[in-house]
C-alpha cells in the first residue's frame, strides 16, 4: 500500500501569528501619526471621543528672535555671573550753542563762571567784551573780546534766561525815599530802595533800562502786591575756596580774583579815582570788612560840596543799599581807601570816585565771600 505524503502541522497558528503581527504593524504606524501630530494643534474631543466641555490651554510656538540663547543654569560649584562694568560717563545731549546775537544770554553765561561784565543790559558794550577777554584768557583761548566759535563752544548757559517773581507786601513795605542832602540822609533810619523798579534791577543784576524791556505793560509809579515781575536768571557759582590775591588794573578799571594756582576766580569791572594822585599804586592788603556798613561823611574829603562846606562838621549816614559805599566794606591797609559798593551800579566803570575802588553791590558782596584780612590786593597803573 504506497504511502501518502503527510500534511504539515501547526498551519492554523503560522497564520495566526502572521495576523498578529500584521495588527501590530497597524497599530505601531498607527501610534506614529499620532505622536507625529504638530504639537500646538488642541485635541477636538475629550477620552471618551465626545467634546469635551474642559478648556484646553494652547501652548503657542516660540518665535525665533536675534536675541542670544539664555544662560544655562548655575550648578552651586560654578561662580556666579559678574556685570559688565565700564567707566564710561553716560552721554548727555550736548549743550546748546549761545548765538552770538544773544548778548543777554552770553552775559548771563559768564556771571554764572564768577565773570561780570556789568549791569545785565543785553548790549555788546565794552564791559562785556573785557569779561569775554578775561573768560578766553582762563579758558587758554586767543583774548580778543570777540565771541568766536571757540568762545561760543565754552559758553554754556545752565538754567531759564528768565525768572518771574511776584512783588510781595514786604518789598514794598522797604521802599522809601532817600534824601537829596547829606544831612537829610543822615537823619534817615535807613536808605533803602526807593522804588520796586530799583529793587528789581538789584536783584535781578541788570540794569533798569533791561528791566522795563522785559515788562512792558508795568506802571512802576503804581505797582501793587502780586504783580509778577520778569528779571533774568542771575546768580554766582558758589565759592570753592577763598582768593589768594586781587589784582585791580587802572587802565582797564577792572578787579579780578586769582587762587592760589593764579587761576582766575572772579571778575568784575570798577570804579577808580577821577584825579591820578588819588590811585594808589602797588601791593596794598585788605584790612577790614564789613557788611551793610555805615558811612561817615567828612566834607573835607568832598570839597566840592556846597552843603559839606555849610556844614563843617562830619556826618554819620545809615546803612543800606542806597549808602554811599552800598551793602559792603572792605577796607585796606591804606587809610581811607577800600573796595566798596554803590547805590548806582549801571555807573560802575567810570573814573569818579575820590580813590576807592566802586563794585556793583551783587559783586562786591560776592567778593566779600572770596576775601580775608590780609589778602593782598595788588594795583596797576
Amino acid at each position: 500500500m504506497p504511502l501518502r505524503p503527510r500534511k504539515p502541522r501547526g498551519g492554523g497558528v503560522y497564520w495566526l501569528l502572521a495576523l498578529a503581527g500584521l495588527v501590530c504593524l497597524v497599530w505601531i504606524l498607527w501610534k506614529s501619526a499620532r505622536v507625529a501630530e504638530p504639537p500646538g494643534k488642541p485635541p477636538l474631543t475629550g477620552g471618551s471621543g465626545r467634546p469635551s466641555n474642559q478648556l484646553v490651554q494652547v501652548r503657542r510656538p516660540v518665535l525665533a528672535t536675534n536675541r542670544p540663547a539664555a544662560a544655562p543654569f548655575l550648578t552651586s560649584d560654578q561662580p556666579p555671573a559678574q556685570p559688565i562694568t565700564t567707566n564710561v560717563t553716560p552721554l548727555r545731549p550736548p549743550p546748546t550753542k549761545l548765538p552770538a546775537e544773544n548778548i543777554l544770554a552770553i552775559q548771563l553765561a559768564l556771571s554764572r563762571q564768577g565773570i561780570s561784565g556789568g549791569s545785565l543790559d543785553g548790549v555788546l558794550g565794552s564791559q562785556t567784551r573785557a569779561a569775554i577777554r578775561a573768560f578766553q584768557q582762563r579758558e587758554g583761548l586767543a583774548a580778543t573780546g570777540e565771541l568766536d566759535e571757540g568762545t561760543q563752544a565754552r559758553l554754556i548757559l545752565d538754567g531759564p534766561l528768565y525768572v518771574v517773581d511776584a512783588v510781595t507786601t514786604n518789598d514794598l513795605a522797604r521802599l522809601q525815599p532817600v534824601s537829596p542832602t547829606w544831612l537829610g540822609k543822615s537823619q534817615q533810619e535807613r536808605l533803602d530802595y526807593e522804588t520796586v523798579l530799583e529793587l528789581a534791577a538789584e536783584i535781578g543784576q541788570a540794569h533798569p533800562d533791561l528791566v522795563r524791556r522785559l515788562n512792558p505793560g508795568i506802571d512802576w509809579s503804581v505797582v501793587a502786591a502780586g504783580t509778577p515781575l520778569k528779571r533774568p536768571n542771575a546768580g554766582y557759582p558758589a565759592p570753592r575756596g577763598k582768593a589768594a590775591f586781587l589784582h585791580i588794573r587802572l587802565a582797564s578799571k577792572t578787579l579780578q580774583a586769582f587762587d592760589a594756582s593764579t587761576n582766575l576766580v572772579a571778575h568784575f569791572p570798577c570804579s577808580v579815582a577821577r584825579r591820578v594822585e588819588k590811585r594808589p599804586i602797588g601791593e596794598l592788603h585788605v584790612a577790614k570788612i564789613a557788611l551793610n556798613p555805615s558811612y561817615r561823611f567828612d566834607p573835607d574829603i568832598f570839597p566840592e560840596s556846597q552843603e559839606g562846606r555849610q556844614l563843617g562838621r562830619p556826618l554819620m549816614i545809615p546803612p543800606g543799599p542806597n549808602n554811599p559805599v552800598g551793602t559792603a566794606w572792605i577796607g585796606l591797609d591804606k587809610p581811607g581807601y577800600g573796595i566798596h559798593g554803590t547805590p548806582r551800579p549801571e555807573e560802575v566803570g567810570r573814573t569818579e570816585s575820590h580813590g576807592c575802588f566802586r563794585l556793583a553791590n551783587w559783586n562786591v558782596d560776592y567778593l566779600v565771600s572770596l576775601v580775608s584780612v590780609g589778602t593782598p590786593v595788588r594795583v596797576e597803573p
